[in-house]
């Protein structure tokens, strides 16, 4: 879901103040051409499949491995992006936040093999909201999850088919993801904060 934990602050991938790097730029390459490799061989090469990234970031890392794929596995995968908002459970909580694009690639995804990929699993709330949104554009053929960085509590029964870093947080830690598109450089750092 949409929480402090995965969304960098502006000013760089160092702030806020106290934080833990756990992972740096060569680390993050390396964790997007495994899981590409992963997914190259757990689809057997990838047909029929479609990535669609979960805004904010998720749309970068969808792209980042759809390149990647491309260069391993000499196969186009078409990369999207599947706005949740008005699938969110946490609407009435919240302000109102402006509605996103969905961006889904010519083929749509019916009958596809869709990866859903996003930055960080936190509570599941995120992907359920993304499931939700996504069989009301169609009815894919399978649907698999890739994620950068998992810090458990899950709160629904989600996990993911790809992950690139397990990291034990308390619920007062906060991941901060920075991506270059976004932020002017790639890190996750591992901060403290106010338990929610």
């Amino acid at each position: 879901m949409a929480h402090p934990a995965r969304s960098a602050p502006s000013g760089g991938p160092d702030r806020p103040p106290g934080g833990k790097r756990i992972l740096a730029t060569d680390d993050i390459g390396r964790i997007l051409d495994r899981i590409a490799h992963q997914i190259l061989e757990k689809t057997k090469g990838a047909p029929d499949t479609i990535l669609l990234g979960i805004p904010t970031r998720g749309v970068a890392l969808a792209g980042r491995l759809a390149d990647r794929i491309r260069r391993f596995g000499d196969v186009d995968v078409p990369a999207g992006t599947l706005d949740i908002t008005l699938y969110r459970d946490d609407l009435r909580r919240h302000a109102l936040r402006p509605l996103g694009p969905t961006d889904l690639p010519p083929s749509g995804v019916d009958e596809q093999r869709v990866i859903l990929v996003d930055d960080v699993l936190y509570s599941g709330r995120t992907v359920r909201a993304a499931l939700n949104a996504l069989y009301d554009l169609g009815r894919p053929a399978q649907v698999q999850l890739a994620i950068l960085v998992d810090r458990g509590h899950r709160e629904l029964p989600i996990r993911a088919d790809y992950v690139g870093k397990n990291i034990p947080t308390s619920s007062a830690e906060n991941v901060v993801v920075s991506l270059t598109e976004y932020d002017g450089s790639d890190s996750v750092v591992l901060t403290g904060g106010e338990d929610r």
